[in-house]
């Protein structure tokens, strides 16, 4: 058997397409999975293949002989979550289970109730607040039952919300900054003074590749990334401002009466809010048993990674150009 090979499933996406390509880099041989792979944009470093996660053969298939899958799809919108998640989950773990290989899944804080708020550990006890939190749980309960036997092994890396050129769809391009066009504001969803954790895709993508293939981890292995911890929420609004080159670019509040009023109407203000406690509280993942097992956390400095995050959205001109007084660009000469 091949040791060396990588089923990916949602390869396409923020987390899976960054982890996806560092893998490739590292010598991994990738297969992606995606249900039209003729109308994707191609990494022509990965074997795509044809096939549905909800479809237990085809990812039998796909697995055959990988070592590493790579679990990070999920439902586009959040929609049918109850329906589509676990389904899913059960045709990673059969063919996990069929390969001797390690599930990989990137975790979520979603697990976690008031009760382990601010600082969370790895072992810490799992009383969800929220629908999606209990789906959580019971993906991982059925990771862990998956290991009993041997047969398969698994290794959860969790991290905070996401940015980075992949992230897509998340708090940075569609709340704090609009895709697509320069800021005239940052909309914030946090309390002043409250903190809040950032996952800056390529460094969790790197722990994630290093972790994958650390001698000795245990059958279930679970982890805890820092990435970016912004203590006050003063952070990740200073590092667009200095990266924009405007120090003074406006911060609204974010609008969460609005999207109550609207919410029985628009099914992502629902989601929206039922995790709207994750940003009136701090919550901090502990990453000491990380920091035990690597030595230290890949880790881009807040400036540079939003540089790119900004650059990849759509939000920053290109560094050939510069701003006029008045907001046209100039080219450089």
């Amino acid at each position: 058997m091949n040791t060396r090979i990588a089923l990916v499933l949602g390869a396409t996406g923020g987390i899976g397409g960054e982890l996806a390509s560092r893998l490739a880099s590292g010598g991994w041989q990738i297969r992606a999975l995606n249900r039209n792979p003729d109308k994707v944009g191609k990494e022509d470093r990965f074997q795509w293949i044809k096939g549905d996660a909800m479809v237990a053969a085809d990812v039998a298939k796909a697995a055959w002989g990988a070592s590493l899958i790579v679990h990070a799809v999920n439902p586009p919108g959040y929609r049918d979550w109850d329906k589509l998640v676990l389904p899913m989950l059960d045709n990673t773990i059969a063919a996990a289970r069929a390969n001797g290989a390690r599930i990989l899944l990137p975790g979520t804080v979603y697990n976690y109730g008031l009760d382990v708020f601010p600082m969370i550990a790895e072992e810490a006890p799992q009383n969800a607040l929220t629908r999606k939190g209990k789906i959580r749980i019971e993906m991982e309960r059925r990771l862990r039952q998956a290991t009993v036997d041997g047969k398969a092994r698994v290794l959860i890396v969790r991290a905070g919300d996401f940015f980075g050129a992949r992230a897509g769809n998340g708090w940075f391009s569609q709340v704090l900054v609009k895709a697509g066009s320069r800021p005239k504001a940052i909309t914030y969803p946090g309390k002043h003074g409250v903190g809040h954790q950032w996952a800056y895709l390529p460094d969790l993508a790197e722990t994630m590749l290093r972790l994958a293939e650390h001698p000795g981890l245990e059958d279930f292995a679970t982890f805890n990334f820092d990435g970016h911890w912004d203590s006050d929420g003063t952070a990740m609004i200073g590092a667009i401002r200095q990266v924009l080159d405007e120090p003074f670019l406006p911060v609204k509040g974010m609008p969460w009466w609005i999207m109550r009023l609207a919410s029985p109407f628009v099914h992502f203000f629902r989601e929206v809010l039922e995790v709207r406690h994750l940003w009136q509280v701090p919550v901090r993942l502990d990453n000491a048993r990380l920091v035990a097992t690597l030595g230290a956390e890949p880790h881009t400095p807040l400036e540079e990674a939003v540089r790119v995050t900004l650059r990849a959205t759509g939000c920053l001109e290109d560094e050939a150009q510069e701003r006029a007084p008045n907001g046209a660009k100039l080219s450089r000469v």
